[in-house]
């Protein structure tokens, strides 16, 4: 709970803050990096501070806390520390390393603010910062003391390899080593560290599909631009990585109403969680109204298409509905149109894909009487977007 002395302080300067965050956030890793080049060999990506979407994730995470707190001065934003925690946890992010951040992002903010920075202003601000980082080690504790192991990465070993849509391969992997692996909830994701071609261990998130037992499998897209994918997307069989246990919070358990129609949307790459929730639906005997809804160019671009199509039609009251950019094959051609698909106030919604397509559908469902917290999300990578802010 923020302190009365602080309240009124940051109330006053939420707005700078807010306004700067988005400029004192780069300089903090600028700062941090040149101290500790360390914690860029295997924990931060490379490619998402170059993009800024790691420090525009870090600055939309602090505002939207900074005001929630100032808002509900008795509860925190819990979808918001859960999101940042569970890709703490991916990460192996350790609490040893919290006062390392405060250190550098207090020191960027003194830069960037001058004068402004007042003692007073410090202070407010690090009880939020301690806060907020408090919240998320208790939340992180809880993470890695439920896993099956004591790790935060351990060795795995990749057994098969299969090409399918359009250049994505989906890669299955088994333990190399002894270390006990934890069972995964549909809907969860990894971390995978490889090294970069200068040697620097870089992790990539990937979510989980169905696979045999003491196995993981992703599907990974090729990026012609990215740093990492063509590394990943070049494994072959023998091909020895890193891998985290799997976390995540976009599970089906505790997200509305499990007779509620559920709807999953889903775009290119999107397929992956929806796949593995389709699955965990089979297997545990749903009733449920499901209607799984995927945008794609065309057929030979849909990715595990043949293994979503099949879990769909596994399910008593599944149904799929297609819009197909580049041709007619589809059930409808072009982008989605919600206006097609009747979906009802009470649904239950999942959103997989490039975020334009999910900021599309989702503005289009909430105009059609789907209330916002109905509908949740998956972004590959830093979230930048916080719908619920």
């Amino acid at each position: 709970m923020l302190s009365e002395k602080s309240r009124p302080i940051i109330e006053a300067t939420l707005p700078i803050i807010a306004d700067r965050i988005g400029h004192i956030t780069p300089d903090f890793y600028e700062r941090m990096f040149a101290a500790r080049p360390d914690l860029m060999d295997g924990l931060f990506s490379r490619s998402s501070q170059l993009e800024g979407t790691q420090p525009k994730a870090l600055a939309g995470s602090i505002a939207v806390f900074a005001s929630y707190i100032v808002e509900h001065p008795d509860s925190y934003p819990d979808e918001v520390l859960s999101r940042v925690a569970h890709k703490h946890a991916s990460l192996g992010l350790q609490e040893k390393e919290y006062p390392t951040v405060y250190k550098y992002l207090f020191e960027a903010i003194a830069a960037d603010l001058g004068d402004a920075a007042t003692e007073e202003v410090v202070d407010a601000w690090s009880e939020v910062y301690w806060l907020m980082a408090n919240a998320l080690i208790k939340i992180e504790r809880g993470l890695y003391a439920s896993q099956a192991n004591n790790v935060t990465h351990a060795p795995f070993k990749v057994v098969d390899r299969q090409e399918t849509g359009d250049n994505v391969v989906v890669l299955t992997f088994e333990p190399a080593d002894e270390t006990p692996m934890t069972e995964a909830k549909a809907g969860q994701y990894i971390s995978i560290i490889t090294k970069a071609r200068d040697g620097l261990r870089q992790p990539r998130q990937y979510t989980l599909l169905p696979s045999d037992k003491n196995q993981r499998r992703i599907g990974v897209k090729l990026d012609p631009n990215g740093e990492m994918t063509s590394i990943i997307h070049g494994l072959t069989i023998g091909d020895v990585v890193e891998i985290s246990n799997p976390y995540g919070d976009l599970t089906l358990e505790g997200f509305g109403s499990a007779d509620a129609p559920l709807y999953l949307f889903s775009a290119g790459i999107g397929v992956t969680p929806m796949i593995s929730f389709l699955n965990e639906l089979i297997e545990s005997g749903s009733q449920r109204q499901v209607t799984v809804v995927h945008a794609d160019r065309r057929l030979d671009t849909w990715p595990l298409r043949e293994e979503m199509t099949a879990l769909v039609e596994k399910l008593p009251h599944g149904k799929l509905v297609t819009f197909m950019e580049d041709e007619e094959t589809g059930d409808y051609r072009g982008r989605v149109d919600i206006a097609k698909l009747g979906v009802p106030a009470e649904a239950n919604v999942y959103l997989c894909g490039p975020l334009p397509f999910m900021k599309g559908v989702r503005s289009a469902l909430v105009d059609a009487g789907v209330p916002a917290q109905n509908i949740n999300y998956e972004i590959f990578g830093p979230d930048q977007w916080m719908l619920r802010s």
